[in-house]
C-alpha cells in the first residue's frame, strides 16, 4: 500500500523558510503526480502545490514566488521548498500522491500522508 511520508515542519518567525520532504512508503514517487495540502485550524484543506510526473506544477495564488516544489525520482523524494512564511501559512501540510495523471487528488486512488506541522510567528 502506498504511504506518503511528510517531514521537515518546524516553528519559524514571519520572513523564514522551510523545507518539506516527502517519500513514499510501499512505491515510487516517478508513477505518481505529487501535491501538497494544508489545514489550518478552522479551515478546509487546501490545495498548496502540486507537480506532476511530467514536472509541471501548480500553485496556490497565495503562495506563488514563495513557495516551490520539485521532485527528485532517483531519490525517491518530493520537496516543497517555502520561503517568506507568513503566520497565514501556519498549518499542517500534508504529501499527497495520486495515480491520477491530471494531478486531481480527490479520488480513490489518492494516498496521505500524517501530515507535519508548520508554525510561523509574526
Amino acid at each position: 500500500q502506498v504511504r506518503p511520508v511528510e517531514s521537515g515542519g518546524g516553528s519559524v518567525q514571519a520572513g523564514g523558510s522551510l523545507t518539506l520532504s516527502c517519500t513514499l512508503s510501499g512505491d515510487t514517487i516517478s508513477s505518481f503526480c505529487m501535491g501538497w495540502f494544508r489545514m489550518a485550524p478552522g479551515k478546509e484543506r487546501e490545495g498548496v502545490a502540486s507537480i506532476g510526473n511530467d514536472g509541471s506544477t501548480k500553485y496556490k495564488d497565495s503562495v506563488e514566488g514563495r513557495f516551490t516544489v520539485s521532485r527528485d525520482n532517483a531519490k525517491n523524494y518530493v520537496y516543497l521548498q517555502m520561503n517568506d512564511l507568513q503566520p497565514d501559512d501556519t498549518a499542517i501540510y500534508y504529501c499527497g500522491a495520486t495515480e491520477d495523471h491530471r494531478c486531481y487528488f480527490n479520488g480513490i486512488l489518492t494516498y496521505w500522508g500524517q501530515g507535519t506541522q508548520v508554525t510561523v510567528s509574526s
